[in-house]
This record gives structure tokens, sequence and C-alpha cells, in this order.
């Protein structure tokens, strides 16, 4: 069931809910995720229960303020705390080393943690409310079947797990993809997952150079080679090959749907047009090619991104739902 974030009656139910070990789905500025108590691991049990997700892949778990990593990591090296002043509250995920003794499901049992602190007002209010009742913290993949195109809207959360969820509404997500996600657990920061906040910036706040994702990388969310997939086929595609494409469609273009920066001529085949501006994409990606998806075409053709830094996130999104 649905319920106003707004109302403090409903955030107040949704924390004790958490309290109680159960689930619940709740916006934050990326988009909206799946709630249980980080500590409790039957609780977050259920998370991996409800998505279909293998229990070794872990969790971000999602604080009420900065102070609260002390309660899962062990350590917080330097580069981590000029992160957590220039990004918390905000859609930026650090990989800590963990402590033992918490967290061991929602750390898919790994010997680091992913941690963040969302901006969202009513992630704030909920994370604050089950803070007061003795949760420290709330692991909260995104709120969707394990591997399909994340909920940037509360319909889309009963879209995937039906109308007995119980979902705090909190309108539209802002960013609409998943926070960027640096790993602080070797001696040089390494991104593991870009997002809305640019690779520039995040350097420019650590002081340093970020290294990319390599074979030695810690286990981290949203960093499977599949991921983020509608049920129809995606292929991304370069301008000149869509253009090329489109018009040998035929009887087929009914079939094909179509997002594209570039204005098209279509034979026939549903054209939805994507923004020009890397942060309005990010803001309706996975609601558009979720629309696309509910055409029940059986190909979804994107025009790739630009090759340009403020693209990255929205690159990495489309790359990993091709996979699939």
């Amino acid at each position: 069931m649905i319920h106003d974030g707004r109302d403090p009656a409903a955030v107040a139910q949704a924390a004790r809910r958490l309290a109680d070990g159960a689930l619940v789905a709740f916006p934050t500025e990326t988009v909206y995720g799946l709630g249980a108590r980080a500590d409790v691991d039957a609780a977050v049990a259920a998370i991996f229960a409800a998505k279909g997700r293998p229990p070794d892949h872990p969790l971000i778990v999602h604080l009420a303020t900065p102070a609260g990593a002390a309660q899962f990591a062990n350590a917080i090296p330097a580069v981590a705390e000029r992160l957590i002043d220039a990004f918390w509250p905000g859609p930026l995920t650090l990989i800590l080393p963990r402590r033992h003794d918490v967290a061991t499901a929602a750390a898919g049992r790994h010997a680091s943690i992913g941690l963040r602190c969302p901006a969202h007002p009513v992630a704030q209010a909920l994370l604050q409310a089950a803070e007061v009742l003795g949760v420290p913290g709330v692991a909260a993949p995104s709120a969707n079947r394990f591997g399909r195109i994340s909920p940037t809207r509360a319909s889309h959360v009963q879209d995937e797990f039906g109308a007995d969820m119980f979902v705090l509404d909190g309108g539209e997500c802002e960013l609409g993809i998943e926070s960027a996600i640096v790993d602080c657990t070797r001696a040089r920061p390494v991104l593991l997952r870009p997002g809305a906040l640019t690779r520039a910036q995040i350097e420019a706040a650590a002081g340093e150079t970020l290294h990319s994702r390599d074979d030695d990388a810690v286990p981290a969310p949203g960093t499977l080679a599949a991921h983020y997939a509608p049920r129809a086929r995606l292929r991304l595609m370069s301008t000149a090959d869509l253009r090329a494409a489109l018009p040998l469609l035929g009887e087929d273009a009914k079939r094909v749907a179509v997002y594209s920066r570039t204005a098209l001529a279509p034979p026939g085949p549903l054209v939805r047009r994507m923004p020009a501006s890397a942060v309005a994409a990010g803001h309706e990606l996975f609601a558009a090619l979720r629309e696309l998806d509910a055409t029940r075409a059986r190909l979804i053709w994107v025009e790739r991104p630009p090759d340009a830094p403020e693209w990255e996130g929205v690159r990495d999104r489309l790359e990993r739902a091709a996979a699939a």
C-alpha cells in the first residue's frame, strides 16, 4: 500500500515497521529503496528473498547522519572523511572496512560495507524516526526485482511487489540514477560505480585521483555486468546506425521502441526523445525505459549517449541494461 511520505503518522508507522524487522520501501534522491534494519540479519534476509537477489551481493546501508557511519565501519580513512564532509547527505556511497560484529547479511558476508546518508526529506524523516526506535541504519537496495529497472516513483515499486508492500511516497526521485560508489578500503580511492556526481566533482573533494575498478575491486552493489534491464532486449546504437536501421524495419517497426536524442522520422516504431542534458536524461532514464517496456515492444533501441564526463552515470546504466 502506498502511504504519503509527507504524513508524520505514515513515517512513524514505517519507522515502527523497520524497528519490528519488516520491509519498507521509501524514496531517496536517487531511486526508491527497499529497506530493512541493517543490524538484524533476519530482517535483511527478507530483502534478498523479495528481490530474488543473491545473498552474497552486498547492500547499501542508509544512515540518518554522517555520525552513524561509526556504527558500521571500523575505520574511516581521511579521504572518506573528506568525501563525507563534501557530499553527505547526498548521492554518494562509500565502501569502508566493516566492523566484524554488525550487518553481516547486509554486507553479503564481506569484510567491507557500503554506507550512504541520503538527502531526500522523506528518507531523512524515516531514518531519524527509526533511529529513535533503536535502528542504527537501514539496508536498502533499489526497490525492484533483482537485475530489473530501478524505480523512481512509488507506483513503480507497487508494480514490482504488489499492493501489499508498504511504500512511502515521496514523489518522483530528483536524480533518477543510483548513487556513485567509491571504495575507500584500499590505499587509493576507486570509483566502482558512477552516478549523478561526476568524477571531477568527487576528485575535487577527495583531493586525489579516482582510480578505475580493477580485478581486485571489493564487491559492491550495482556493479554486475548485466543490470537495470527491461523485459525487452535493449540495444545501444550509434546515431548513424540508428538512422540506417530504422528505414529497414518494415513490418517489424511495431516491435521496436526507440529512445533517442536525435530527431527521427520513424517508419512506425514508438520514439521517445532523450533529453539533451545529462542531468535531465538521468532524471527520467528509468521511468522512460519502464514506459517503453510497457508498450510490449520486443526491442528497445537506444541512441548511445555522448562520450562526455557528465554522461558517465547514464552510459553506465545503459551499458549494463544492454548486457542483460
